[in-house]
């Protein structure tokens, strides 16, 4: 134990000598949930709105008021026929138009009034939150202006979002986040460590060290796992304190998934680095099977759902689509654990058909 004791110290200060290396393992997550935290955003805001208002009535010019107030919507046209919202829309002038009937707030006390939302649906993702959020103002407004004991359901459809009532991308992107980071930084970066002891031809020396090769390749690991849990630890402060995103569930099991992702990870670089010979190999490896399919595959920006059914095999086989979908169990919606069995499940199958096969096949080649 004192020898592999000393073999992890060793790999400690290649590392920390290296300051480009550290300036990746610690600086790549604050940039990356930084960046995909506010620059990156699928949120709605500055929509041009268009109103075409024949009751011009209180109610209907205290919906368009809330809707002008908010930080979603513009309104920048008033039309007064539906020629006049067609051209507009032609033209590329508005992004959506808020149609009201005639005669509204008489209507509102019988039920019978009328409210239409006219949207570009160029961007389909886009359309419906722009729909989605019209229609809670509309709503809430409509609820407001009614009398205490009638209802206004009738007006709109009733909507009711979970978890994340006001739509913030950063509730979707820090779970993704969180597992792209940790996928690159255990996998890539300890394939590529190994790998670069072979290049260089110093695997060899270390191999004639009375220190077995199993503990020699876990010795290179132990660090990476220690600096993935710093970045993890890292990602959770700046999301609850920087990006307002709670952990609404038990922090606990948050962290112990984490580690096991992290765990399968770590034996996923030992598996690249076991048939890869060269650095740029190793890093080639790394980036065409992790990060593009983890960016694009796992859930972290894409619905699976909405992928053709092979795509969707193939994230299937992806320990980052698991890991993300129980971070979002997890810290969004505060489930408990038992409902995150199925991941938990699926990624300790990973980790050990991935670290069997990665050792075995580094036993024999080093061997």
């Amino acid at each position: 134990m004192r020898q592999f004791i000393a073999f992890v110290k060793k790999e400690f200060y290649h590392i920390f000598r290296d300051r480009r290396t550290m300036l990746i393992l610690l600086g790549m997550p604050v940039v990356q949930i930084i960046l995909f935290g506010f620059a990156i955003s699928t949120e709605v805001k500055n929509v041009r709105l268009a109103v075409l208002d024949p009751s011009n009535d209180v109610v209907t010019r205290k919906i368009i008021d809330r809707l002008d107030a908010s930080e979603y919507f513009t309104v920048t046209t008033r039309f007064h026929s539906p020629q006049e919202m067609e051209a507009a829309f032609l033209k590329n002038k508005v992004d959506m138009a808020i149609v009201f009937s005639e005669r509204f707030i008489d209507d509102l006390y019988t039920g019978d009034a009328r409210v239409q939302l006219v949207v570009d649906a160029t961007d389909p993702n886009m359309s419906t939150s722009q729909v989605n959020y019209a229609t809670g103002i509309v709503s809430m407004v409509g609820q407001e202006m009614m009398p205490p004991n009638m209802s206004a359901a009738r007006l709109t459809s009733d909507i009711k979002l979970l978890y994340n009532p006001q739509m913030k991308s950063a509730y979707n992107f820090v779970p993704g986040v969180m597992g792209l980071i940790l996928m690159l930084i255990c996998a890539m970066m300890t394939s590529i460590s190994i790998v670069r002891e072979k290049e260089t031809g110093t695997m060899e020396v270390l191999l004639v060290s009375p220190v077995k090769p199993l503990f020699i390749i876990l010795a290179k690991a132990v660090p990476y796992f220690v600096l993935s849990f710093v970045n993890l630890i890292t990602i959770l402060l700046l999301s609850v304190f920087v990006l307002d995103v709670p952990v609404v569930g038990s922090l606990f099991w948050l962290i112990t998934v984490s580690l096991l992702f992290i765990f399968v990870s770590l034996a996923l670089g030992l598996l690249i680095s076991s048939v890869t010979r060269t650095q740029v190999a190793a890093m080639l490896v790394s980036g065409l099977m992790l990060m593009m399919p983890t960016m694009l595959l796992s859930g972290m920006i894409f619905p699976i759902e909405s992928m053709p059914l092979i795509l969707q095999w193939i994230s299937d086989i992806l320990p980052a689509r698991w890991y993300i979908q129980a971070v979002r169990k997890l810290m969004i919606e505060g489930v408990p654990v038992v409902l995150v069995y199925k991941e938990i499940g699926i990624l300790l199958l990973m980790a050990t058909v991935l670290i069997t096969v990665s050792i075995k096949k580094f036993k024999y080649r080093l061997e």
